[in-house]
């Protein structure tokens, strides 16, 4: 083969290749790890982060305060999205971040990333990120705010999510069939609006999927696969899944610290002057024997408490 058609053979597979890619929604494993880096634990099967269950767990306790000034002082400081309405609202929303990207239909894009769809067998473009899905995701939607002929999930849809993830989502753009929705006990959910139509009517792409797993952008946030979703009092926090143990157990810190400042002060044996500032020595070593004394009785798990003495120096 000449130099020359060696080199269009190369150009056209090029881009062939980049056809192909741009019809496919689903990033990559390899890309998916290069954009995660600061993540050093375990992965799915596609390279997301899986933060490990016992930290969802014990995030279920963090304040919204305490997640936002953790990841301020490592530099993050646009991770919290407003302006909600809930389901579920007295409840906690944990998980990891499973991202779908939806983007105002194209008839010609539409067919092309659809054509892809057929071919592996996936049937409705709304369905196809729900069967990926995994215990303990949260499926995170940016639709664009869509609100007619725009929602993609309803009861239906919503059952489903619920079935392969025992989570609800943070979505948005509009909803259907709230109602149906709010029967699904654990459908914990934070969405846009509401509105009775349905994507699509009529085979009008009125949306279409672009992004499976991809990062994406909710509110103000730039929301990456496996990012850990807390939702809590109206607002949702996406954090880094390289800072969620830290959030944790910063979090524990703070609150066993406010628990042992409240009983001091209600005895008198501390003002507020010397609980509100820097701790001195003595009271670092008071609250060090106060953490031993109460270790059983804490709401923090006993080991972790084991773990903060072990830590500390005095």
């Amino acid at each position: 083969m000449s130099k020359l058609k060696f080199v269009l053979f190369a150009v056209a597979a090029i881009t062939l290749g980049s056809q192909i890619n741009a019809q496919e929604v689903q990033i990559s494993k390899e890309e998916l790890i290069a954009l995660t880096p600061a993540w050093k634990g375990e992965r799915f099967p596609d390279g997301r982060p899986k933060v490990p269950d016992a930290i969802l767990k014990r995030m279920k306790l963090v304040s919204v305060e305490e997640a936002w000034s953790t990841m301020k002082n490592a530099g993050y400081g646009f991770q919290i999205a407003e302006g909600w309405k809930q389901i579920n609202p007295d409840s906690v929303l944990v998980g990891r971040a499973f991202t779908t990207i939806f983007m105002p239909g194209r008839p010609d894009v539409w067919k092309a990333i659809d054509s892809v769809g057929k071919k592996k067998g996936w049937r409705a473009q709304n369905s196809w990120p729900i069967d990926m899905l995994s215990k303990g995701d949260v499926y995170v939607v940016n639709q664009f705010g869509a609100k007619v002929d725009g929602p993609t999930i309803g009861d239906n849809v919503g059952n489903a999510i619920y079935a392969k993830s025992g989570n609800g989502v943070v979505y948005d753009g509009a909803l259907r069939d709230v109602e149906g929705l709010e029967e699904i006990g654990g459908f914990t959910s934070y969405y846009t609006s509401y509105d009775p139509s349905y994507h699509n009517p009529g085979r009008n792409p009125n949306t279409m999927i672009m992004g499976i797993n991809k990062p994406t952008l909710i509110r103000q946030v730039t929301v990456m696969p496996g990012d850990v979703v807390l939702g809590r009092m109206g607002v949702v926090v996406f954090i880094p899944a390289h800072l969620a143990e830290q959030i944790v157990k910063t979090s524990e810190v703070v609150r066993l610290r406010d628990m042992f400042g409240h009983e001091r002060l209600r005895a008198g044996t501390y003002t507020a002057g010397q609980i509100d500032g820097r701790w001195e020595e003595a009271i670092e070593k008071d609250f060090s024997k106060w953490l031993n004394d109460h270790i059983d009785e804490l709401p923090v798990p006993k080991e972790q408490i084991q773990e903060i003495l072990k830590e500390r120096t005095w």
